[in-house]
């Protein structure tokens, strides 16, 4: 079997609902980027592609010529090659991260088909048929609709004040048989003091996991959070493959890593990670928050393998097409999502509707309202790390009514 070409599909969600204005459909959508590799014996893969995808596209084809006449079996050889191929561009970071990711989940797509059998099968067999996946709740009344369909776990997220009153009303509303965890995306503004003065308010709130209290390259910032509060910790979705995941789990900084299941490198380097992480006794729980839902079937592949594994992130209802541009629907039952049956994947394109969505833009710029990320009138500033006054007002420190 020999690969004859490599395609890819990019597409540009409809916006987010609740959002308004000339930007609303670049400022609450992502792009996604589908890749789909064909062979001479007839039998195809497709993958799928996230960390900047109309950069990552540019990426997957210049690794066409590389991939063009090769063996599709001859998976962790190709990735290699293509990894080294590009070393001269200098570390590949998510954007060759991303490429490398959707070839290698169309390759083991491929391998799959061809033998008539399930990824999961292929990487050793499963240890579950069902996977948990959380949601996303930013209200007590989100909430309780999310644990009404079946949801046991409710993470809250926040890119500006800390809102300890929000926190709680989600813990008081989906009860102590519920996880929640609190998500503060990796600020490059939050301190380390200031990442423990959170993490030691939320404490009483009993939290599954803390997730990137500070900016994730801040290794030390991390460091001493772990070293002061008494919450499970977890990060990890920026990272691109198994060097980028190292010191998170050789320092053990975390008890959780979030690989994103687009750009750690693909589901071979996944399942290394898993084990890197199950050597020190740390778990696993894939960051899906930019993704399509391509990748969410390569998540469920790798999660079904793997003794380590804690949950998946479920982004659901962010667009109602969401799962109009592929075919079979996953659909969550009593909290969980079926591991495929089907050989490779399980899941296949709906090209006509793809091409219903075309990209148009894969950046955006910050709101004049930017939900208090920045200082009030410096948004035009536009820097990445900022120093902040109104410490007491930003972090919001109050318990519910005090």
């Amino acid at each position: 079997m020999k690969i004859t070409d490599v395609k890819t599909y990019l597409m540009q969600p409809g916006p987010r609902p609740g959002l308004a204005g000339p930007d609303a459909s670049f400022r609450g959508s992502r792009n996604w980027l589908f890749v789909k590799i064909e062979t001479d014996e007839g039998i195809s893969g497709i993958g799928e592609c996230s960390g900047w995808p109309r950069v990552v596209e540019t990426a997957v084809l210049d690794y066409r010529s590389i991939l063009i006449g090769e063996n599709p079996r001859d998976i962790d050889r190709l990735w290699h090659r293509m990894f080294v191929a590009s070393m001269g561009h200098g570390m590949l970071g998510t954007v060759g991260g991303g490429a490398l990711t959707g070839i290698e989940m169309a390759l083991w797509d491929i391998k799959g088909k061809a033998l008539g059998q399930p990824i999961w099968n292929l990487l050793g067999g499963r240890f579950r048929d069902r996977i948990r996946v959380y949601g996303h709740a930013k209200t007590a009344e989100r909430a309780r609709e999310l644990t009404n369909l079946g949801y046991s776990a409710i993470k809250v997220g926040f890119t500006g004040a800390v809102k300890l009153d929000c926190v709680a009303a989600v813990r008081e509303a989906v009860g102590a048989d519920v996880d929640v965890m609190v998500d503060a995306h990796g600020p490059s503004w939050m301190t380390a003091n200031d990442a423990i003065s959170v993490g030691r308010a939320l404490e009483q709130f009993d939290l599954l996991f803390y997730e990137d209290p500070v900016a994730p390259e801040n290794l030390d910032a991390l460091q001493r959070v772990r070293d002061a509060v008494d919450l499970p910790l977890a990060a990890g979705e920026r990272v691109s493959n198994i060097w980028g995941i190292r010191p998170y789990v050789e320092r053990e900084l975390v008890d959780v890593i979030q690989p994103d299941t687009g750009r750690a490198g693909g589901i071979t380097q996944m399942r290394k990670m898993a084990a890197m992480a199950e050597a020190h006794y740390i778990t696993m729980a894939p960051h899906s928050g930019s993704l399509g839902p391509v990748a969410e079937f390569a998540a469920l592949h790798v999660m079904a393998t793997i003794p380590n594994a804690l949950m998946l992130e479920r982004v659901e209802f962010d667009w109602p097409g969401r799962y109009e541009v592929v075919a079979p629907v996953l659909k969550v039952v009593d909290g969980h999502l079926p591991v495929p049956d089907a050989p490779g994947l399980g899941v296949e394109l709906v090209e006509e509707e793809i091409t219903k969505y075309p990209s148009a833009r894969n950046v955006g710029d910050m709101p004049p309202d930017d939900g208090g990320a920045y200082e009030p009138g410096t948004v035009d500033e536009c820097v990445y790390f900022q120093p902040r006054l109104g410490r007491r007002a930003r972090l919001r420190m109050t318990k519910p009514g005090g």
